[in-house]
Order: structure tokens, then sequence, then C-alpha cells
């Protein structure tokens, strides 16, 4: 494409979404319509000072759409309701699965790429294993609503006779990186591990409720956002070269392949200090203890096949930078 493509990028204020705009910035892409609720404060630094078109209130941008001024070459939609200890489906079913499907429409009414965030939390307990198969979406069982909400919409995606030209659902596994603070409980543990250390010099994590599991040993494909954003460029890029047969089109796992335990990530967190592990085990919440992942990683064979080379970060390298760029500067990215 000659000129600067035009993208709509939806959840900007949020944690992926604004590494990603960050990400395309870096690259020299600023021809971007920002979509979200930017009137939460806690979220300001996460995009005010990016490069961009416009920002368009995420309430007002599906009437807003038809009436744009300039053409739109792609939607990235990164904005979701991912709070998985909300346990009204509704809440969730709003922005998850009706908001994806009018910005689906619009893009296979246009005929453009289209790409959105899906989630490793439509595996659920795992007893379907964690490959990327659209054979197996009718089998799956999330543990709570917001797992619920990404599988119904991935779906309905896989369903449609009408599809965008190119288009990928991305089934995001345990992100974490900076741009995350706002999240309050949803953060990641590496960021709630840090501060815990500022504040007492110790990390807290939970107790396992299962005798197959050691405290501390709970296993989850933890996936650094800056290896996360990279991916989507990938996609673009390659969407836009015309690289991109409708053969790939459909859901990519997003993890890195290899499950590590939360001990290890607490530990890596106190590495990257330069300080001692000292670890604590508390009981888990009872209102996430029947719904809590055990063991998630993600099978990467979909996503080297179509392509992507690239290596992910190790824990260690994604905690190291986390902490020394983002988290003890207390900056953002």
């Amino acid at each position: 494409m000659s000129k600067q493509p035009t993208l709509v990028v939806t959840g900007t204020a949020g944690f992926i979404g604004s590494v990603f705009v960050q990400y395309l910035n870096e690259q020299g892409f600023n021809q971007l319509i920002l979509v979200d609720d930017f009137g939460v404060e806690a979220k300001r630094n996460n995009w005010e000072q990016k490069q961009f078109l416009k920002v368009i209130e995420r309430q007002a941008f599906l009437e807003q759409l038809p009436l744009l001024d300039f053409t739109i070459d792609a939607i990235i939609h990164l904005g979701a309701r991912t709070d998985t200890t909300e346990f009204d489906y509704a809440v969730h079913a709003e922005l998850n699965v009706k908001y994806s499907k009018a910005l689906w429409l619009y893009a296979t009414e246009k005929q453009i790429p289209f790409i959105y965030a899906s989630s490793a939390a439509t595996y659920g307990s795992g007893e379907q294993g964690y490959e990327d198969s659209h054979t197996i979406l009718d089998q799956l069982i999330p543990l709570n609503p917001y797992g619920v909400s990404k599988n119904e919409f991935d779906k309905w995606a896989i369903a449609q006779t009408s599809q965008p030209p190119v288009w990928t659902g991305l089934k995001f596994f345990n992100v974490y990186g900076p741009n995350e603070g706002h999240k309050g409980r949803m953060a990641s543990v590496i960021f709630h591990a840090f501060n815990q250390i500022k504040a007492t010099g110790l990390v807290k994590l939970f107790k396992s409720h299962r005798p197959d599991f050691k405290d501390g040993e709970q296993l989850r494909d933890f996936v650094y956002v800056k290896d996360v954003v990279k991916v989507i460029g990938w996609m673009l890029h390659e969407m836009f070269a015309q690289h991109w047969s409708k053969e790939k089109n459909g859901l990519y796992n997003l993890g890195t392949g290899s499950a590590r335990s939360f001990y290890d990530l607490a530990a890596n967190t106190f590495t990257a200090q330069g300080l001692q592990p000292n670890i604590e085990f508390i009981d888990m919440p009872m209102d996430i203890r029947d719904k809590y992942q055990y063991f998630t990683e993600a099978n990467m064979n979909k996503l080297r096949a179509a392509g992507y080379t690239a290596p992910f970060s190790s824990l260690e390298e994604g905690v190291g930078d986390y902490v020394a760029n983002y988290l003890f500067p207390e900056k953002g990215y």
C-alpha cells in the first residue's frame, strides 16, 4: 500500500491496545483512530502522548463509523471487558460479543482486514487441550462469563459465510508488561508482586487447592506484551502485503508455547531487582477457587505454520525488561 494506512484500533486506553499504538508509532504509523472509553483518569497516561489522527469514545464510534470522512484500511479490535471476576454475562456480552459483531460486519461490508482479541480463557480448565482448532469450539467449557463471551464470538465468527477478506482472532494467554497498572485486581502477578516487594519485601501467592499441584506450582503460559504486539503488527503487514491468504484466516493462539510456574514468576521479579525470593502462600479467594486455571500452555504450531518466525521473550527476559525499564522507574510504554 503506497499511502500510510488509516487504522482503527479499539481498547487503546487499555493495556494491550495502548502498547500496540506505541508499537505502531515506532514503526512510523500515526494515521490511527483510537477507540475506547477515554474518561477513565487512571488510563490517561496510556494514550494521551501517543501519535494519532483522532480519538472517538467507544459508545459513539459505531454511530460515527458510517459518517467518517476518510477511508478505514483495517480494524484491530483489542477492546474488551476482561474482568474474569465479573460474573454477570450480560456485561461481557455487550462489548465482547455484540460490539465485536458490529465491527466484524463493517469490516465485511467494506472488505478490509480485521484482527480481534480472543482469549485463552475460552479453553476453560483445558479438558480439550490448548490447540487453536476450529473443530473444538463447541466442546470448550470456559470457567467464567468472560471466557464464555469470547468463545461465543469465536463460534459466531467461524460460522459466518460472509467474512472480512482477511481476518484473525488471537487467543491471548497470560499477557504481562507495561501499561497494565489501571487493571487493579486483574493486573498481572508480576505487577502485584513488584508492588508487594516494594511495600513489604514479601510476595504472597495463592496456595494450590488441588492435590496434583504444589503451592506456587500452578502453571501458565506467560507472554510479554511487546511480543504480542509484534505478532499483531506482523499479521497486519502480511495482510497489507497480500501475503495472507484466506486459508490462513481464523483463530490463533498467542502465548510462548512454554508454561512456567507462578513461583518462577515471583522469583524472577525478586531476581530482577537483585533480591532473594521471599514468598508466602495464602488461600485462594472463594469466588475464584472453582473457576481457576491450574495449567495453560499455548500450542503455537499454527502461528509458526502461518510464517511467524521471531522468537518470544523468556520469562527471565520479559520480567527483567518490565521491572528495569517500566516498573522500577514508574514509566509507561
